[in-house]
């Protein structure tokens, strides 16, 4: 077993989204794949890495055509424990890196809201975000989500006091980059990286959303807010998601493409 299957087992995916912290990164996302779909009459969807569903089956059960492709056999027993058979979604075992069971230009959007957590080298990424590209229509949009780089060093590292465990195990780069394998889960990146990987392909880029911002360093603080307080945050957030000067700073980050 993978060190990622290992994770799914033992990790609640989806009471991390349903919690109120949770629910700002899940509410910025829809907010932005709405965004995308608007317009479009009939759209076909397709989600890369979904999980246990909590994107793919939300947009079904609205009669939204859905292709969810996931890796993880439990989250696929899990997204289809949702489904009662009447929503229109065909769901696929599948790697990010292979999506040859999918012909090209088939989507008008294309959501890879997991898979960039998990690929360690450029050439992984690439090859993720060439399918997604590929498979893709022209004038499409493709969703691109990203765990950010700075949220780690200041919460893990110092927040949690993990610098000498850090340090020891030369986790860091001079420039304060973390390093990650496998075992470690999840890859982190800058705002820079992204931009450099985008410019391998025939896309533009809309937007960059830090989806959850400045919420993921005050999470107590965020499930303790009643539901009034809660709404004034998410006015907040959603006033200054898009501002690139607090980007990097969000522990995680939408990134919204047209395919040229």
């Amino acid at each position: 077993m993978s060190y990622l299957e290992e994770y799914y087992l033992s990790y609640d995916e989806e009471r991390r989204l349903l919690s109120q912290h949770g629910q700002v990164e899940y509410l910025t996302t829809m907010k932005y794949v709405e965004e995308c779909l608007s317009g479009i009459d009939a759209p076909s969807i397709l989600e890369i890495g979904a999980g246990t569903g909590r994107y793919s089956v939300t947009l079904a059960k609205r009669g939204l055509r859905v292709t969810a492709v996931e890796l993880i056999d439990h989250n696929i027993e899990v997204l289809k424990s949702k489904l009662d058979g009447s929503e229109p979604i065909e769901v696929y075992k599948g790697n990010a890196l292979d999506l040859s069971v999918l012909p090209d230009a088939s989507f008008d959007l294309t959501m890879l809201l997991g898979p960039m957590y998990h690929l360690y080298t450029r050439e992984d990424k690439l090859k993720a975000l060439s399918e997604a590209v590929r498979v893709t229509k022209p004038g499409g949009r493709i969703l691109v989500a990203y765990c950010m780089n700075e949220p780690t060093v200041i919460s893990y590292v110092f927040g949690l006091n993990h610098l000498i465990e850090v340090t020891e195990k030369n986790m860091l780069t001079p420039d304060w980059h973390c390093i990650s394998e496998p075992k470690d889960l999840f890859e982190l990146v800058r705002t820079e990286e992204i931009a450099s990987l985008d410019a391998e392909f025939p896309v533009e880029r809309l937007k960059l959303v830090a989806t959850d911002g400045a919420t993921n360093y005050l999470k107590e603080l965020i499930d303790g807010m009643d539901r009034a307080t809660f709404n004034k945050w998410m006015e907040y957030h959603f006033t200054v998601c898009e501002r690139q000067d607090l980007i990097g700073a969000s522990h995680h980050t939408l990134d919204i493409l047209r395919k040229k």
